[in-house]
């Protein structure tokens, strides 16, 4: 979905705007009515996982993702990335083909008995949650603390997919945010799911030597989340003078590209985006272009071992 959020999803509170969407998202009531009603698949051959979120964008699916693909690799388990194709998503297809052994299927079934002849053990799916076909043996919804739930309505009232009270159906949250404070986030998980782990991450600039902090940058990004890329600059004291945002899984055309490099010749800037918006360039602009290479660091990382290889082994 090529979108920018409405302001008022991430406000605390549901504002005029949101309250007269509320008649709308009876059209989301009833589909997650029809979902939870029916029979999914179990797949005994092999063990599958989901990466998704309830909150709708921007909450770190595709790198934690990569990140469970390259832990699970190393317990010397087969597993391989998966993602339902959709012709507005080859970003994050594109990023999991580099990154990860993956498969685009238009259908999860199939990816998944894909996944099965090639041999495979694991199957991580990144986004699925409300898929209407399969039982995963994993199920992991993904958060930002900065943003938590927003005004805590269901679409297009607010950002939810699903209400709130559905992480009582889930195995693990990671909620993701260096500096913001979880303690009532975790309270409120754990009165919804005394069960479910929770694991908390971060991102790390994993090209920060490439930077030069003397010079001033132009960044922009079209990615559901596109203030955690600008404030992660910020923290590492990287001096950015212009943003420019664009819809998530936003396709550059020759006047995007043109635009910013006009901008940035303007203010003697330097160009920077993200790693999910440079794959989407041509060769030739990429070469005048740099991007952010992001890590992801699991706080409790041996948690995290530890708790799949009770899952999956």
């Amino acid at each position: 979905m090529n979108f920018k959020k409405p302001f008022f999803w991430d406000l605390k509170k549901p504002n005029f705007f949101s309250y007269l969407l509320i008649p709308f998202t009876i059209l989301v009531i009833i589909n997650n009515f029809f979902l939870n009603i029916q029979k999914k698949k179990k797949f005994p051959k092999i063990k599958t996982i989901c990466v998704g979120n309830i909150y709708l964008g921007g909450t770190g699916k595709t790198p934690l993702t990569i990140k469970l693909f390259n832990i699970i690799k190393k317990m010397n388990l087969e597993v391989i990335t998966a993602k339902k194709f959709y012709s507005n998503q080859i970003d994050e297809q594109t990023l999991l083909q580099i990154k990860t052994k993956t498969i685009v299927n238009k259908k999860r079934e199939d990816a998944i008995n894909q996944a099965i002849n090639s041999l495979n053990q694991v199957i991580i799916f990144d986004d699925g949650l409300q898929e209407k076909k399969i039982n995963y043996d994993l199920k992991i919804v993904c958060f930002k603390k900065k943003n938590w739930i927003g005004n805590g309505q269901l679409i297009p009232s607010g950002p939810l997919r699903e209400k709130i009270e559905n992480l009582k159906n889930y195995d693990a949250v990671f909620l993701n945010g260096k500096d913001h404070n979880s303690k009532e986030i975790r309270e409120t998980i754990y009165k919804l799911n005394p069960k479910i782990e929770i694991f908390e991450t971060n991102y790390e600039i994993g090209n920060f030597s490439e930077l030069n902090k003397n010079l001033n940058y132009l960044i922009f990004s079209g990615i559901g989340d596109p203030s955690s890329f600008k404030e992660i600059l910020l923290d590492n004291n990287v001096n950015v003078i212009k943003e420019i945002i664009f819809p998530d899984h936003h396709i550059y055309e020759k006047k995007d590209v043109k635009n910013i490099f006009e901008e940035a010749n303007r203010l003697n800037a330097k160009i920077l985006t993200t790693e999910k918006d440079f794959i989407k360039l041509s060769s030739h602009d990429a070469k005048k272009i740099n991007f952010l290479k992001i890590e992801l660091k699991i706080t409790d990382e041996e948690k995290l071992i530890n708790f799949l290889n009770d899952k999956l082994c």
